[in-house]
């Protein structure tokens, strides 16, 4: 059992991480209180009303302490990563966990200096569906990978937003923040240490306030699997769930496809996949499947050990996001007529 802090209450992610270090028997040692948006440190005490408040330095020197979670600003989570490991803290960060490539360097080189955990919670290790496709796709169920096609759409829910996140500089733009999850999993699936950017796009088209980038597109490929991500913010509000994130998984033998968050054909509940082989088309219900990634997060904790993710993936998928977001082209859609 290990203690940790939440330092950086700025997004609503902090729920989650922290609701599922406990649900995996870690014990919360406090929070800090300071944030940029009341509504979601509001939202904090009122889930973990027992977890008491206290100042970042405190938690920081408080030696008991293993970890923090940081769901900060995005532009300022690496500091305060940086600032917890060389406090001999490990880290487990909400993604993005660095938006410029001086962050990612500083992060690195701290890492190499502490030999403290620097971990980002992913997609492909929170999803119980993306974990049940993965063991699919190593157990040969679709033949050899050929391409793996993502769609990540998002409701914007304007209300619910602070100021930071319309700012380019606090978001890194959007292929550095929602892309982080599209090349995470394009990895896992592929079984790549590494990918190529071969195109990447950017848009804006129209959202309020000017400039904001609503669209993004990413092509990447190994030297055997291809992989196309979309990523948006225009989930229409007669959606019941924030998006409609699909996975498609292109085999030799058949296909996979993952309804993320919702069946529009139906079926309650969350977590569908479609297989498609030799023999059959089946949906298979991924809801029981358990998500382990807290746990094994706990248990690298405490052993020094590598299993949910080598930390080397986590620079890279860092990397990958950045390089995509600075080589892309920004796409001008014509104006309505």
């Amino acid at each position: 059992m290990a203690r940790f802090a939440a330092i950086g209450l700025d997004h609503r992610h902090i729920y989650d991480l922290t609701q599922g270090l406990l649900d995996a028997g870690q014990v919360c040692a406090g929070y800090w209180p300071e944030t940029t948006d009341p509504r979601v440190l509001e939202g904090f005490r009122k889930r973990f009303p027992a977890i008491p408040a206290a100042g970042k330095d405190a938690l920081l020197n408080d030696p008991s302490i293993d970890f923090v979670v940081i769901a900060a600003v995005p532009r300022d989570r690496a500091a305060l990563a940086i600032a917890a490991m060389r406090h001999g803290k490990d880290v487990l960060t909400d993604k993005p966990g660095v938006t410029t490539f001086a962050q990612l360097a500083e992060v690195e080189h701290t890492v190499g200096a502490t030999g403290r955990i620097y971990s980002i919670a992913l997609g492909h290790l929170l999803s119980p569906s993306m974990q049940v496709a993965l063991a699919m796709v190593r157990a040969g169920a679709i033949g050899r990978l050929v391409q793996v096609t993502a769609l990540s759409p998002h409701r914007l829910n304007r209300a619910l937003r602070p100021s930071w996140f319309f700012e380019r500089d606090a978001y890194g733009g959007i292929l550095t923040d929602i892309g982080t999850h599209q090349i995470d999993q394009f990895l896992a699936f592929a079984e790549a240490e590494d990918a190529t950017i071969v195109h990447s796009t950017i848009a804006a088209f129209g959202t309020e306030p000017p400039g904001f980038e609503d669209f993004g597109e990413i092509v990447l490929s190994t030297a055997t699997v291809s992989g196309y991500a979309r990523v948006d913010w225009f989930t229409a509000d007669g959606l019941a769930s924030w998006g409609d994130g699909r996975l498609f998984l292109l085999g030799t033998g058949g296909t996979i496809e993952l309804r993320k968050n919702l069946d529009i054909a139906g079926r309650s509940g969350a977590d569908h996949l479609f297989l498609v082989d030799g023999r059959e088309t089946r949906h298979i219900d991924c809801t029981g499947h358990p998500v382990t990634y807290y746990a094994n997060f706990a248990a690298d904790v405490a052993n020094r050990t590598e299993t949910t993710m080598p930390q080397q993936r986590v620079f890279t998928v860092c990397r990958l996001a950045l390089q995509a977001q600075q080589q892309a082209e920004r796409f001008t859609a014509r104006p309505p007529a």
